[in-house]
């Protein structure tokens, strides 16, 4: 197993990280039984990155992955985050001193153990200022019931404003082949500051599993089937919407035959290239088996040429898929 230094937090963390979205509902099926061996599974060969949230499933996920980890917990470096998923408040979210608070308590009930180790907050919370979460989460270190903490899907602006208040050890983000937004400011940013970055959606939402096709037909609850608020999205507009879907496709088979190159699979080629980015201290993926974990370690280890890396360039501008910050206009 690859170690990264976790930005300044002193946590040496698994370069491919477990994400557990999946088991938390709204992301397709899993069995949870499965899940189980595949949590060992990734511990047995020294995956110690594992990340929940409070709203996946509102406690579900985090419930499980206590579970799973059973008297394992040590073993984990296990990252969830809070302020998203609340009715009655303005898009959902609510990062108040008074729902850190009692977040907190729910997610370390939920998880089974005393502390976390990275406590973020899963989306800003524009209605406050940002000095309050990031203060009572600084309580919380003091507290010992967190390690480390920081923000996700915040904007540099925004990055800058908490730092003033308190400093930010860890960012999430979404970086794969497709969504490279974060190249342009925020892991520029990262980088000068130390922070630890995790990266999310490193196979692009199952686009780079390369198992998807034209007839693909999603579960009905599952939020790539445009049903819900999440479908309105442009993160689903560019990967999977009528427009980009067929040419997001033909740019994958062409991904195949780069990965053939190695002796890879195209998941394996997708998370080495989100990892070849020193930025990235842990890319998140989700896996449903242990057999999943087992491919997604075989992305370490080796390196991508030069020249390979651009022809996976040329194979996304040939095609017109999605690849430049400025496509992406989605704010954050």
């Amino acid at each position: 197993m690859e170690y990264r230094q976790f930005g300044q937090t002193g946590i040496n963390i698994s370069a491919i990280g477990f994400g557990c979205w999946e088991i938390g509902g709204g992301y397709g099926s899993i069995e949870e039984t499965e899940f189980v061996k595949a949590i060992n599974r990734a511990l047995d060969i020294g995956i110690n990155s594992f990340d929940t949230a409070e709203a996946y499933g509102m406690g579900a996920s985090e419930k499980s992955l206590a579970k799973a980890l059973g008297s394992r917990r040590k073993e984990a470096v296990i990252t969830t985050k809070f302020g998203v998923g609340y009715p009655g408040f303005a898009n959902f979210r609510d990062s108040s001193r008074k729902r850190v608070m009692e977040s907190i308590e729910k997610s370390l009930t939920a998880l089974n153990t005393d502390y976390v180790d990275v406590y973020l907050i899963h989306w800003p919370d524009r209605a406050i200022p940002f000095e309050e979460p990031m203060r009572a989460l600084d309580d919380l270190v003091k507290q010992g019931k967190v390690k480390a903490v920081g923000l996700s899907n915040f904007t540099l602006d925004e990055i800058k404003t908490c730092m003033a208040a308190r400093r930010v050890d860890v960012v999430q983000y979404c970086w794969n082949m497709f969504d490279r937004r974060m190249a342009k400011e925020i892991f520029p940013y990262c980088q000068e500051n130390k922070i630890g970055v995790m990266a999310y959606g490193s196979l692009a939402y199952g686009m780079l599993t390369g198992t998807l096709s034209e007839e693909k037909a999603f579960e009905k609850g599952d939020w790539r089937a445009k049903r819900g608020n999440l479908g309105n999205l442009n993160l689903f507009q560019h990967l999977f919407g009528p427009e980009h879907f067929l040419k997001n496709l033909r740019a994958v088979e062409d991904l195949k035959g780069v990965a053939k190159r190695y002796g890879k699979s195209l998941p394996q080629l997708s998370l080495r290239w989100t990892t070849s980015n020193p930025v990235v201290s842990t890319a998140l993926v989700g896996c449903r088996s242990a057999g999943e974990v087992d491919d997604n370690v075989g992305a370490l280890g080796w390196t991508i040429s030069d020249a390979d890396m651009k022809e996976i360039d040329a194979i996304f501008a040939r095609h017109g898929a999605v690849t430049t910050p400025e496509v992406w206009l989605e704010t954050l």
